[in-house]
């Protein structure tokens, strides 16, 4: 039996990064994998997305280079490349990956494995053993009892990732990141798109200002935005798809060539022995304290699989937390309350803390400032002028509670907020920091100073 100081289930963003760390720290090192190093994340989620989200915006630049003063006579798009482009960068970043492993001296192990007591993991028939091991198996598309997947007609992210054709026409049912990024990617590429929200606004998690200005920028582009709206059933007898929405009106049928499901993620934790070893679970989720502790000792979880935010990001910082206090470093807890979200749809959507109807529900006497990219310099030279950046301010202490930014590159701004909070940075502070002129950058102190009546611009 192979002997190790720390097994890593899974090779995700939170997988692979906790074992790169743990080697670092001086840990005998392996990682289990079931398919591709990398996970979904770098395979089948955040990085080949935003290569075809990319490719649908150079699209959509050739479209309107007259704008710019250019002219392009002749442009088409060939689905299949984009699809491939897309494909090409995910094989890259998983060797990447892979190079990584071998640099840090951590042993690849394929196959599906399933955990055992006694601080063992079972991969293949073959077992292994280790001081500790670490669950990050992530997770994967739900599926709603009215909208089983078939793959074909009714699909998940995956298959919306590497259809052969592009569809005419096309529903998407759930407006969070996944379905509003690839409801972007999809008309922009000239699909006719439909978005169905279950909720009164489309990506709910947002502050509702956000939300509305998405709906009105995605309007705009000719994408139909149904809100309040349930799909009830679907008939995929025909050639194509035929959807029953429930609303507020009544029931409305839409035909379309498939339906993109994208209503959320299921965890990975059938079959991989949590039973067998007495882990605790709770609504889909393994249940860990604060150093990412299962209750049963000498086993963690990290990731998609715990009640935290089902973010790579969050996924790779409680991987290190987690190998950093096994090697008995200092702790300090992860803030779950300044984790930032972002959304690649276009515009774009970066957020952190608190939105201002959570703020309100708090009690808090708050200071909110909104400067919109309209009255930005820099936005109107890059023609990219729909958005704003919001935030908002405790009135009394000048605590920076929340910032929601929605524009073009937003998801690159959004860092200058998380680090201030976590500096416990004032609004005065911000207002006082220059900033450089003209980039979109401008619009965070601008909106800072519409908060405290000291704007300019506006």
């Amino acid at each position: 039996m192979s002997k190790y100081d720390i097994i890593v289930l899974g090779s995700g963003p939170g997988g692979y990064v906790t074992a790169i760390r743990a080697s670092q720290l001086g840990f005998k090192v392996a990682v289990v994998e079931k398919e591709s190093l990398g996970g979904v994340c770098l395979n089948w989620g955040c990085i080949p997305t935003k290569a075809l989200l990319k490719s649908a915006q150079v699209f959509e630049y050739l479209k309107h280079a007259s704008d710019y003063g250019l002219s392009v006579k002749e442009y088409d798009k060939d689905f299949d490349a984009v699809v491939n482009r897309s494909r090409n960068v995910a094989e890259g970043m998983s060797k990447g990956v892979q190079f990584l492993m071998k640099k840090n001296k951590i042993d690849v192990i394929n196959g599906f494995g399933k955990l055992k007591p006694g601080k063992k993991v079972e991969v293949e028939g073959k077992e292994y053993s280790a001081d500790h091991i670490i669950v990050a198996t992530g997770a994967r598309s739900r599926e709603l009892p009215s909208l089983p997947q078939d793959g074909e007609k009714v699909i998940g992210y995956r298959q919306a990732m590497t259809l052969k054709k592009q569809p005419k026409k096309m529903i998407v049912v759930g407006s969070g990141a996944i379905g509003v990024e690839f409801a972007y990617f999809y008309n922009a590429m000239g699909t006719e798109v439909t978005v169905v929200e279950y909720l009164p606004n489309i990506v709910p998690v947002e502050d509702i200002d956000v939300s509305k200005q998405l709906e009105k920028s995605f309007k705009k582009s000719g994408i139909k935005v149904m809100t309040s709206a349930e799909v009830t059933k679907v008939d995929t007898s025909g050639t194509g798809v035929k959807a029953t929405i429930k609303t507020k009106k009544g029931e409305e049928v839409l035909e379309a060539d498939l339906v993109l499901s994208a209503v959320g993620i299921k965890t990975n934790i059938e079959g991989i022995g949590l039973e067998d070893v007495g882990i605790a679970v709770d609504r889909d989720k393994i249940l860990v304290n604060d150093f990412y502790q299962t209750n049963i000792p000498g086993y963690y979880a990290i990731g998609d699989v715990t009640p935290g935010q089902a973010l790579a990001h969050v996924a790779s910082a409680e991987g290190i937390l987690c190998v950093e206090k096994i090697a008995g470093q200092h702790f300090e807890a992860l803030d779950y309350g300044n984790i930032p979200g972002c959304t690649y749809a276009s515009p774009e959507i970066a957020s952190v803390g608190l939105t201002e109807k959570q703020a309100k529900d708090q009690g808090l006497d708050i200071k909110v400032g909104k400067f919109p990219f309209s009255a930005s310099g820099k936005a109107s030279a890059s023609g990219a002028k729909d958005g704003f950046v919001k935030v908002i301010f405790d009135a009394k202490y000048g605590e920076w509670l929340g910032c929601h930014m929605i524009g073009a590159g937003v998801t690159d701004m959004i860092a200058e907020a998380v680090l201030g909070r976590k500096l416990e940075t004032t609004g005065h502070e911000v207002l006082k920091t220059v900033h450089p002129h003209p980039t979109m950058s401008e619009a965070v102190m601008e909106a800072v100073a519409d908060a405290y009546d000291e704007v300019i611009h506006l």
